[in-house]
């Protein structure tokens, strides 16, 4: 990792007048020449041998078009490089003033068994994703799966990758089923396979930035990048807000689709939406005008409140429920009371008064003994009927781990901030205690079998800092339950020289060894952690876990669709300034942008202190 952090810090101004000599040679019909260049930066990991060359363009509504070769120099690679992209019959298409170039070249390879790699472990049989590649050569032929082919064709695992080189490779080609070619490929005695290491560079207009998982690499916490990308993707929810207020629910940069990958049978104009993910997203634009006081947000959070209060319906005890997709979850209707109480603060409009006491009574009348019933209406229950008495199985079967601590978040918004209502409140009060000594104390026994080394109950977090202030309800069991969690976050995070790839450090894991997760949403029940913290004085703990903030939000900075980044999308206008799912995927949702947003503008908050938190 020492290496690649020293290679980072070293002048390309080389690479810079590369490509723009490369450019010319696409537009003038020039030779190309690199003679007179210092090519010192990078040449000291160029080796003839191994160093085979890539040069690709990009250009929006495209498809790439990439040729790879090896010659003894970097010179005679880009020109063979350049003569072949000239043939493509695409080439014309493209306005090379404009086009996006990057050049990528192999620094290293090792031999590696295709039937034990994994991405599990840091051993010598690992492929990580955006910073490995695979070559597979014989005597006559060699075939590269390059590091940011991840990155250019939305790929982050083993599967994805053995069926990319799969599907160029005789050996394998001779069946259409994707396990049979796939085993094909693994098996093969006829390839040896190679693990490989790459250096690559991007153009954006005048510059050329050199690239880490195919990305630019952030190598410390910046605030301005932080309050930066939170405006940046609040505007982008605002922009993608339809007139029903609904948003544009999911993007796949990659095919400039809405292409759910979970509900890849939806086509327009019956794609799938949800609700909870809507809901959260009016909590995000509620707090970017919180942040700005640009009315826009509030605005646009009034208008997808519609929906919300579109898809509300009477329940038999005069409470009121969101009901959607043919069920009524729990989550459903704690989020969208979460957003109608964040806008109603925000704004001191009492339009939807009616429906947030509605939401209160109806989740209220959801606690079992004490738990919080995942569902009141599931198409797979009772005949998509009101579940009011479920046997053990089914309760065990609807349970959810989010939705409780979502319409506890709600709650306790109601109860800190809605003025009146008070025989509401003190039922709800009555209510909610044994629920929430229940959650955690009684949860981790009757569901034990369904907890996770790494904690994911961001939401409860969240809760039980609103309501700290109510010693009626919280005591030390959930104060514990909170710092608890954020301890096992904080120890189940990749620190900076506890793993070999320089973007893991903030990233959450399972085991120590797993591909890491850049995580917004855990992230949230971390910040949420500090701000319970700095209320109890517990001066140590606070700035404990707002440094595990900071290396989160550092992680999570990659994750932003910025202009350099979007070189390989399609339509990169469409996905500017969008939040992605994971490093390499190129699938944006709603709930992406809202969870990472979320917790990028309290940790601003966090980390400036206003008079009003």
């Amino acid at each position: 990792m020492a290496k690649d952090e020293d290679f980072f810090k070293r002048d390309f101004s080389c690479v810079k007048e590369i490509v723009n000599r490369v450019r010319a040679c696409f537009l003038k019909g020039n030779e190309l020449s690199l003679k007179d260049i210092d090519l010192t930066s990078i040449m000291d990991e160029f080796n003839p041998t191994i160093s085979f060359v890539y040069l690709t363009l990009f250009q929006a509504g495209e498809k790439p078009i990439r040729w790879g070769t090896r010659r003894s120099t970097l010179e005679k690679a880009l020109s063979r490089n350049i003569g072949k992209i000239k043939e493509h019959k695409n080439f014309q298409n493209f306005d090379l003033k404009t086009a996006r170039i990057m050049i990528e070249y192999v620094t290293a390879q090792y031999p590696i068994d295709l039937t034990k790699i994994h991405t599990s472990k840091f051993d010598e049989n690992r492929f990580e994703p955006g910073v490995s590649g695979i070559l597979m050569k014989n005597s006559e032929e060699v075939y590269y799966y390059m590091p940011t082919d991840a990155v250019v064709q939305s790929q982050m695992s083993v599967g994805s990758m053995l069926e990319t080189l799969a599907k160029k490779m005789p050996v394998a080609k001779v069946t259409d089923k994707k396990i049979e070619r796939i085993k094909r490929l693994v098996n093969s005695t006829d390839y040896q396979a190679y693990v490989i290491k790459t250096r690559a560079f991007v153009s954006y207009k005048d510059e050329v930035y050199p690239l880490y998982r195919g990305n630019i690499l952030y190598e410390k916490f910046d605030e301005d990048v932080l309050l930066d990308q939170f405006i940046k993707a609040s505007d982008w929810l605002v922009e993608n807000l339809h007139d029903d207020g609904r948003f544009l629910y999911y993007y796949d940069c990659k095919d400039d689709s809405q292409k759910d990958h979970e509900h890849p049978t939806r086509k327009e104009p019956n794609l799938y939406y949800n609700d909870l993910r809507h809901n959260g997203g009016v909590i995000t634009l509620v707090r970017a005008y919180i942040q700005t006081k640009d009315k826009k947000y509030l605005d646009a959070a009034k208008k997808a409140l519609g929906f919300t209060a579109s898809i509300s319906v009477k329940d038999d005890n005069g409470g009121m429920y969101a009901f959607y997709n043919k069920k009524a979850k729990l989550g459903g209707t704690g989020t969208a009371l979460a957003a109608m109480m964040n806008y109603r603060i925000a704004s001191n409009d009492k339009t939807f008064d009616n429906y947030i006491t509605g939401y209160v009574k109806h989740l209220i009348s959801r606690i079992y003994k004490g738990e919080f019933l995942g569902y009141y209406i599931h198409p797979e229950y009772n005949n998509g009927k009101p579940l009011i008495n479920l046997t053990d199985k089914e309760r065990r079967e609807t349970f959810s781990f989010y939705y409780p601590g979502e319409a506890l978040l709600g709650i306790a918004l109601f109860l800190n901030h809605f003025d009146g209502e008070d025989e509401l409140k003190k039922l709800t009060e009555q209510k909610i205690k044994p629920a929430l000594d229940w959650i955690v104390n009684e949860r981790p026994k009757v569901y034990a079998d369904m907890f996770a080394s790494l904690p994911s109950d961001a939401w409860l977090m969240q809760a039980i800092e609103e309501l700290s202030d109510n010693k009626n309800l919280i005591g030390d069991d959930q104060i514990n339950f909170v710092f608890n969690d954020a301890n096992a976050m904080m120890s189940l995070m990749y620190k900076k020289d506890d793993n070999p790839y320089l973007d893991y450090e903030g990233g959450f894991y399972y085991n120590w060894g797993d591909h890491f997760y850049p995580d917004g949403a855990r992230a949230e029940g971390l910040v949420a952690a500090y701000f319970l913290a700095k209320k109890l004085g517990r001066t140590g703990l606070a700035e404990q876990i707002l440094d595990a903030c900071k290396l989160a939000a550092k992680c999570q900075f990659g994750l932003f669709n910025n202009e350099i980044y979007t070189y390989a999308h399609k339509n990169p206008q469409k996905s500017l300034h969008t939040i992605r799912f994971k490093m390499t995927r190129q699938w944006i949702r709603v709930d992406t942008i809202q969870h990472v947003a979320c917790f990028f503008v309290r940790l601003n908050w966090a980390l400036n202190n206003p008079a009003s938190l």
